[in-house]
C-alpha cells in the first residue's frame, strides 16, 4: 500500500509538473518558443507598452519603467509603482538601455510589445543570447491586446490575472464595434491626427500611433501616406481640410487657435480641435498600448455622438484605471482628465 501511495503521488508531481511547463511555454510574435523559468518574480519592459501591460497583470513584478513616472502621472499609483526606477527602454526611437543594463535589474523574463519583424525581432534575439535571459516580443496592434495579455500571464504565472483582464479587453472592444454598427456612412467625417508641437507630424492606414483612428472607421485624411509617422507640410493639411483634428499635445493645441494657417481649416474654424487626455499615460497615443481603449471610447463620443452619446465616460475611465492600474482616480483626478480645455471643446 506505502509503494501504491508513492507511486501514485509520484505521478500526480509529474502531472502537475507537465501541466505547469505547458502553461508556461509561449510562441510569441516573431514564432519563437519562449520558455522562462519555473518561477517568474522580476519582468523587465523593453518599452513603454509592455510596461502598461506588465503592470496590469503583476505589479508586483515589473522591475522599473521605461522613463520614471513624472509627479503627476505618478499621481494615479500607488507608491511603489511611483517608485520605480527608470530603465531605458531597450526597442523603438530613443532607446536608452543596454544589456548591461537589462543584466543589472536581474530579471527574470524581458517582454516587448510592439513590431514584431525585422530588427525588432533580430534585437530580441540577440539579447536572450547575450543576456541569457528569455526575452518574448509581442504584436502591439490594439486588436491583439487580449491576445497577448493571456500569452503574458502564462509567462509570468498568472493567467487567472490575464485571463480576466483579457476577456474584459474583449468585452469592450465588442461593445465598441457593436455601436460602430449603428453609424451611417454620411456621419463619418474627415479626420486629421496632428503630433508633436506643430501638429504637422500624422500618419497613414495602419500605423500604430493611429490605431485608434482605423478602429473607429474614421476618414483618415493621410490615410494614403506610408503606415508610420511622417511630417507633412501646413499646405498639405490645408488641401486636406480635415472636418475634425485630434492631438496628444497641449502647445499644438494651444498654439492652434491663434495661427492664421491652422485656423482657416475647418477643423479649428468648427471648433473641432480637440486634446487627449494624457495621463497617467495618453489616451490616443504616447504609449500605443492598451490606454488607447479609453481613446477609443473618447473619440468615438466626439466622432459619432448618435451611437456614443450616452457611453458613461467616467465609469470607462475608473473602470479602466482599476483593472490596469490598480487604483480608483479621485474626483479631482476624474475632473481633470474629462473637463481639462481641449478634452470636450475649444477654449
Amino acid at each position: 500500500m506505502h509503494l501504491l501511495r508513492t507511486a501514485a503521488a509520484g505521478a500526480c508531481a509529474l502531472a502537475l509538473h507537465a501541466g505547469a511547463q505547458a502553461q508556461t511555454d509561449v510562441v510569441d510574435g516573431t514564432g519563437r518558443t519562449i520558455r522562462p523559468p519555473a518561477k517568474v518574480e522580476r519582468v523587465y519592459a523593453a518599452g513603454p507598452p509592455a510596461s502598461v501591460l506588465v503592470y496590469a497583470i503583476a505589479p508586483h513584478k515589473l522591475v522599473g519603467w521605461t522613463r520614471a513616472l513624472r509627479p503627476r502621472e505618478a499621481e494615479f499609483f500607488d507608491a511603489r509603482a511611483a517608485a520605480l526606477p527608470e530603465l531605458g527602454r531597450l526597442t523603438g526611437r530613443g532607446n536608452t538601455a543596454n544589456v548591461e543594463v537589462v543584466l543589472r535589474a536581474r530579471p527574470d523574463l524581458i517582454v516587448d510589445v510592439g513590431f514584431v519583424a525585422g530588427s525588432y525581432a533580430s534585437l530580441a534575439e540577440r539579447v536572450e543570447a547575450q543576456a541569457g535571459i528569455a526575452y518574448a516580443l509581442f504584436d502591439g496592434q490594439l486588436e491583439r491586446t487580449s491576445a497577448t495579455l493571456r500569452a503574458l500571464g502564462r509567462l509570468t504565472g498568472d493567467p487567472a490575472a490575464a485571463d480576466a483582464l483579457a476577456d474584459w479587453f474583449e468585452g469592450e472592444l465588442g461593445e465598441i464595434r457593436v455601436r460602430l454598427a449603428r453609424v451611417e456612412p454620411g456621419e463619418r467625417l474627415r479626420v486629421y491626427y496632428g503630433r508633436g508641437p506643430s501638429g504637422l507630424q500624422t500618419g497613414g492606414r495602419g500605423s500604430i500611433n493611429l490605431e485608434v483612428l482605423d478602429l473607429l472607421g474614421a476618414e483618415n485624411v493621410a490615410a494614403e501616406a506610408r503606415a508610420g509617422l511622417i511630417t507633412v507640410s501646413p499646405e498639405q493639411v490645408l488641401l486636406w481640410n480635415p472636418q475634425v483634428i485630434f492631438t496628444t499635445d497641449p502647445n499644438f493645441w494651444s498654439r492652434a487657435w491663434r495661427d492664421p494657417l491652422w485656423r482657416a481649416v475647418d477643423a479649428v474654424e468648427h471648433g473641432r480641435l480637440y486634446l487627449s487626455p494624457h495621463l497617467p499615460f495618453g489616451w490616443f497615443d504616447f504609449p500605443p498600448g492598451p490606454n488607447r481603449l479609453l481613446g477609443a471610447w473618447w473619440a468615438g463620443a466626439l466622432l459619432f455622438p448618435k451611437a456614443f452619446g450616452d457611453v458613461d465616460l467616467e465609469r470607462k475611465v475608473v473602470d479602466f484605471h482599476l483593472r490596469f492600474y490598480h487604483r480608483r482616480p479621485s474626483a479631482a483626478q476624474l475632473e481633470a482628465l474629462l473637463n481639462e480645455p481641449g478634452v470636450r471643446a475649444k477654449p
